[in-house]
Order: C-alpha cells, then sequence, then structure tokens
C-alpha cells in the first residue's frame, strides 16, 4: 500500500482533462515593400491655409480697402474677413503705418520745441550776463571794504 499512489478525487479530475493545447504562434508579415519614389511633389509657395507676408503695398491696399468698407457701414470683423485679414492684424497694420494726420503735427510740434529752445538759450545768455555783472559789483565793493582795491 505505500507503494500506490494516493488516488483521491481531486488527482483524479486533474489526470482525466486532456493535455494543454499549445498556444498558436502569430503570423508575421512580411516587411512593407518600398514604393518607388516617384516624382517629387511640388507644393506652392504659399498655401491659402499658412500664413503669409504682405509686402508694405499690399497692406496699404487692404487696409485702404477695409476703411472703404467701414465708411459704407460693415463691421470691422466682416471687412477684415473680405480682405483676407483678422481684425488683430488690421490693428497691427494700422498701428504701425504712419498716418497723414500725425507727420503734420509731429512736424509743427519739432517747429514749435526747437523755437522754444532757441528762446530758452537767449534767455540762458541773458540771466548769465546779468549774474556776472551783479558779482562784479559785489566783488569790487568788499575789494573796497578790505582796502584791496
Amino acid at each position: 500500500m505505500a507503494d500506490e499512489p494516493n488516488l483521491d478525487a481531486s488527482t483524479q479530475a486533474v489526470e482525466a482533462t486532456p493535455a494543454a493545447v499549445p498556444a498558436e504562434t502569430k503570423k508575421r508579415r512580411p516587411p512593407a515593400k518600398r514604393k518607388e519614389a516617384a516624382a517629387p511633389v511640388v507644393t506652392p509657395a504659399v498655401s491659402p491655409s499658412k500664413s503669409r507676408r504682405h509686402s508694405e503695398s499690399e497692406k496699404a491696399e487692404k487696409l485702404a480697402q477695409i476703411e472703404r468698407r467701414l465708411s459704407e457701414g460693415s463691421t470691422l470683423k466682416a471687412a477684415a474677413a473680405d480682405a483676407g485679414i483678422s481684425d488683430q492684424t488690421f490693428y497691427q497694420w494700422k498701428r504701425a503705418v504712419p498716418t497723414a494726420d500725425a507727420k503734420p503735427a509731429a512736424t509743427a510740434s519739432q517747429d514749435d520745441g526747437l523755437a522754444d529752445l532757441l528762446a530758452l538759450e537767449a534767455e540762458n545768455i541773458r540771466l548769465r550776463g546779468l549774474l556776472a555783472e551783479k558779482l562784479r559789483t559785489e566783488n569790487s565793493e568788499l575789494r573796497k571794504k578790505l582796502g584791496l582795491a
């Protein structure tokens, strides 16, 4: 009896199951074949979806177009969209472009500034002369009192 294996219900059930089925291996695909290089695809220099730089003349034309549309009663957003730019771009361009009204005002203020500067320099020369004369008279009076003159 010692030589007989201990057979109980749990071991019999294990032995009764068939052997495990080996897992199927994955099918492997061959590496993808490389396509022959066709003629290079030529993309346009500027695509409509990408931003691009505008020349100064284009900026001026678009600003004028938007100003015309605004004077006709259109909204800024609609006018800018018709011109193909955003309203923020319009504001940036408008701020960067000097207007005709600003130039004469700046020139007039420069002329006034120059005239003011010349007047101040003449006043300064006059006051220095007065101060020098006053100091000479005081100096001569002090020398007389001390008996040095």
